[in-house]
């Protein structure tokens, strides 16, 4: 390959924008606003490149890292098996070793009317609560019971799955945050933080 065309390929490439961002309870995976819904989008939290898009989604009611690019085929590489996500899971009740060893091996939940077995993953029931910026939303009384918090990671992304894998166990999901994907996370992010990569993995 000649200078020219390295130079203009090096070029092509620095002209495409990642960020990872910490995205809010209450905002929807997406920039252009859905007819007759007035809910809150990732375009509120900055002033994004034309084309960007959210990698993934986190569903209204869930919050964290998310990551943000201008290329399609990033985005391709994230959404793979070979990216772990890892999630930090506030659960409804105080979950048990049965339970987890349950969710490592896989439950069955429901896509699309279709039954499926969740792939292996890690789980494992974290000592004390993590240090999470507050989401301005109260979950429920201890008084009403006692409630706990797991670190789950899976390679798998299906619709709500979290929820529906910590259901299945018998410990419905009260919050659900996005700490990793692969070797990016957000610590020391505040929800609504946006902050710009060099490159989508750094």
């Amino acid at each position: 390959m000649s200078d020219d065309a390295t130079q203009a390929n090096s070029s092509h490439k620095e002209e495409h924008h990642h960020f990872k961002i910490f995205k809010p309870y209450g905002f929807l995976c997406q920039f252009v606003p859905e007819t007759r819904k007035r809910k809150k989008l990732l375009a509120e939290l900055a002033d994004f490149p034309k084309g960007t898009m959210a990698i993934g989604r986190l569903d209204h009611d869930s919050e964290g890292l998310l990551l943000l690019t201008t290329d399609g085929m990033v985005s391709h590489q994230v959404r793979s098996k070979k990216v772990e996500k890892e999630y930090y899971v506030q659960l409804d009740g105080d979950i048990n070793d049965a339970a987890i060893t349950q969710l490592q091996d896989g439950v069955e939940i429901g896509i699309k009317g279709d039954k499926y077995l969740t792939l292996p993953c890690k789980v494992f029931k974290l000592v004390s609560e993590p240090n999470l910026p507050a989401n301005g939303r109260k979950v429920r009384d201890m008084r009403h019971g006692p409630m706990s918090w797991i670190s789950i990671t899976i390679s798998e992304g299906k619709n709500r799955q979290i929820r529906k894998m910590t259901a299945a166990a018998g410990f419905p999901t009260l919050r659900l945050v996005r700490v990793r994907i692969g070797n990016i996370d957000i610590n020391g992010m505040q929800a609504g933080d946006v902050l710009p990569l060099s490159s989508p993995f750094d």
